[in-house]
C-alpha cells in the first residue's frame, strides 16, 4: 500500500491511503488520524488500511483524485531522523571537501548524522534558504521509516522494524558544512529542512524492486528541466538499509517513526554534465563538481540559486513515478 498526508490545517496532517498508480486516494481518517498514530499502532491498522488500499487498486471505491499540490511530506514531523551513508562512491567523489581523514573506518560502518526532524518540506513547497551565497545543493536519497528498534539488534530484528519506504531531498548548504565539521559537533547549519516525496510505500508494495534491503529504482533528478542524473538506488551499495539500521541502535533504541536515510544515492561512472539520456549522472552538485575538477581541470556546474527548480522521483522500469515526485524552487527567505 502507499500512504501519504494531506494539508488539513494541523502539523500532522491527515491520512490517506494512495492508489498504485498515484492517481486517487481514499481517507483513512477512521483508521489513524495521522501517520504517526497509525506506526504506533501498526499491527492493528496495517491490516485495515491494506484491505482498503485493495479496494482502491481494484476499484471497488472509487476514491477521490490525489493532488501532490495538497500534500505534506508523507510523515510531516518525526521523532527521529538519521541519515547514513549507504554508497561509498558518494563519499570518495566529496572527500576531499568535507576534508575527512577516515577513510579506512567509511569502509567498515557508516557514517551517520541526527538531522532536523521537527518538520519537514512538503514535496510542492518552496526550499526556502537564508541567502543566495550558500551554495545550495540537492542530495537525492532513499529512506526507510521503522517501528521500534531494540538495541543492538539482530540483522533479522532491523529487516522487519523497516515499515515504509520512500525518497528525499537531504538538502545541503556547501558553504556551511566545514564550519560546522571544523566545530567538531558535526552538521546543523549545513543541512536545513528536509524534503521528501509526496507518498511512503510498504516493503510488499514495492514487490521485486525492493530486496536485499535496497531499492532497486532509478532516481532521476532535473534541475531547470535538466537532466542532473538518475543513478539506480540498488547498484554499488555498500552498507545496505539493515545495516544502517544496526549501526544507529548501536547504544539506542529507535523509537517508532524513525526516519533513516541511505546517503547520496550514487553509481561508480564517468559522466560529467551535460548529462546524456542514457547517462547515469549525480545524486548531488558536489558530485558533479569533484569529477569535474578532475576530468576538465575546474568545476563548472553551479550549485542551485534562486529560481532554480530541481525535481527528484523514483522511476520504475516503465517510467513510472512510484513515491511521486519532488518539484519545488529555490527561494531566498522574505520573498
Amino acid at each position: 500500500m502507499k500512504l501519504a498526508s494531506l494539508r488539513n490545517g494541523r502539523p500532522d496532517g491527515h491520512l490517506i491511503i494512495v492508489s498504485r498508480d498515484l492517481t486517487r486516494f481514499a481517507s483513512a481518517g477512521r483508521i489513524a488520524s495521522n501517520l504517526q498514530d497509525a506506526l504506533d499502532d501498526w499491527s492493528r491498522c496495517a491490516p485495515i488500511l491494506k484491505a482498503v488500499s485493495d479496494q482502491l487498486n481494484n476499484r471497488e471505491i472509487s476514491g477521490m483524485v490525489f493532488n501532490p499540490e495538497e500534500a505534506l511530506a508523507p510523515l510531516p514531523r518525526a521523532y527521529q531522523w538519521i541519515d547514513g551513508s549507504g554508497y561509498m562512491t558518494h563519499l570518495e567523489r566529496v572527500r576531499s571537501l568535507k576534508g575527512s581523514k577516515d577513510a579506512e573506518l567509511q569502509q567498515e560502518r557508516p557514517l551517520m548524522y541526527q538531522g532536523g526532524s521537527d518538520s519537514f518540506i512538503a514535496p510542492r513547497s518552496p526550499i526556502v534558504v537564508p541567502s543566495d551565497d550558500l551554495a545550495v545543493d540537492y542530495e537525492a536519497e532513499v529512506v526507510v521509516v521503522t517501528g521500534h528498534v531494540p538495541m543492538r539488534p539482530t540483522r533479522e530484528e532491523a529487516a522487519n522494524s523497516i515499515r515504509l519506504i520512500g525518497i528525499c531531498n537531504d538538502v545541503s548548504l556547501r558553504r556551511l558544512v566545514v564550519d560546522d565539521l571544523q566545530n567538531g559537533f558535526g552538521f546543523f547549519h549545513a543541512k536545513p529542512a528536509t524534503s521528501f516525496a509526496p507518498v511512503f510505500a510498504t516493503p510488499e508494495e514495492l514487490s521485486d524492486y525492493w530486496w536485499n534491503s535496497r531499492l532497486n529504482l532509478k532516481v532521476r533528478i532535473s534541475v531547470n528541466d535538466n537532466l542532473y542524473g538518475q543513478p539506480d538506488a540498488g547498484k554499488d551499495v555498500r552498507f545496505d538499509f539493515v545495516d544502517l539500521i544496526v549501526a544507529a541502535a548501536q547504544t539506542r533504541e529507535l523509537g517508532i517513526g524513525t526516519i533513516i536515510g541511505s546517503g547520496t544515492v550514487a553509481n561508480a561512472h564517468d559522466d560529467i554534465l551535460p548529462l546524456k539520456r542514457d547517462g547515469i549522472g549525480f545524486g548531488c552538485i558536489a558530485e558533479a563538481r569533484t569529477v569535474e575538477k578532475i576530468r576538465i581541470g575546474k568545476a563548472r556546474t553551479p550549485f542551485l540559486k534562486e529560481g532554480d527548480r530541481i525535481r527528484i522521483e523514483a522511476i520504475d522500469r516503465n517510467g513510472r513515478s512510484v513515491f511521486g515526485a519532488m518539484d519545488q524552487q529555490i527561494t531566498l527567505l522574505g520573498k
